[in-house]
């Protein structure tokens, strides 16, 4: 069975760090693109970052480009995100998400993910 989990999640204060955790299960990572998604409370699901199946290609949204960080081991069948600088504003649901890469053009995805975890929760404030 495909599955996704998240962790690494918490509490933290502004300009702490967290590390978050998407460990796949039922399916090998090595095919996919992984993404990392976030959802405030009355807001939508937005991208934070994306990688490609080969590494090559890591993608980050505006607002965290040079304090997040994402990396992969497909050995271990897990994508990671570094969470450096943490503002009240990146205080949301986390998300982590499989889908099929793209093979050309800008983007890690060929449409939306298919396979999506249930997410961790952080949250930045003093």
């Amino acid at each position: 069975q495909v599955h996704i989990v998240e962790s690494g999640g918490g509490l933290v204060q502004p300009g702490g760090s967290l590390r978050l955790s998407c460990t796949a299960s039922g399916f090998t990572i090595d095919y996919y693109a992984i993404g990392w998604f976030r959802q405030a409370p009355g807001k939508g699901r937005e991208v934070v970052s994306c990688i490609s199946t080969s590494d090559d290609t890591k993608l980050y949204q505006d607002a965290v480009k040079g304090r997040f960080a994402i990396s992969r081991d497909n050995a271990k069948n897990m994508v990671y995100l570094q969470m450096n600088s943490l503002r009240p504003d990146d205080s949301a649901v986390y998300y982590c998400a499989a889908g099929t890469p793209l093979n050309s053009g800008y983007g890690c995805f060929q449409g939306s993910p298919g396979t999506w975890g249930s997410g961790t929760q952080v949250t930045v404030s003093s």
